[in-house]
C-alpha cells in the first residue's frame, strides 16, 4: 500500500504524462489489461483516459484497471486513472520514504 506522501509524489511524476490508453465503448477487457500490465513493467506509471462513451462507472472502471494489472490505484480525477506497479527489471521511480508517524 502507498503512502499519502508516496502517492502524492506519483500524482507529480504523473502530471506531464499522456493517457497511453483509453477506456471506451467496450468497457475493459482482458486484451487491455494484458497491454496495460505489460506498459505498467516498462513505465511503472500510467494515465489512461476514459472516454465519454464509456458505458461503465469510472470508478468501477479504475477498480477493475488497478485489480486486473495489480496495480496501485493513485488517482482518478476526472476521467483520468493513474496508476503504479513497481517494475520488475525496468525500476526507474524511487518513492520517497514512508515515514512514521
Amino acid at each position: 500500500m502507498l503512502t499519502g506522501k508516496q502517492k502524492r509524489f506519483l500524482r507529480s511524476q504523473a502530471h506531464n504524462l499522456s493517457p497511453i490508453f483509453q477506456v471506451g465503448k467496450g468497457g475493459v477487457n482482458d486484451a487491455m489489461i494484458k497491454q496495460i500490465g505489460e506498459a505498467l513493467e516498462v513505465r511503472e506509471l500510467v494515465k489512461i483516459s476514459i472516454l465519454q462513451n464509456c458505458e461503465d462507472d469510472k470508478h468501477e472502471v479504475a477498480e477493475a484497471l488497478a485489480k486486473g494489472t495489480r496495480a496501485e490505484l493513485v488517482q482518478l480525477i476526472g476521467l483520468m486513472v493513474v496508476l503504479y506497479k513497481p517494475s520488475k527489471n525496468n525500476k526507474r521511480i524511487e518513492l520517497p520514504k514512508a515515514s512514521r508517524a
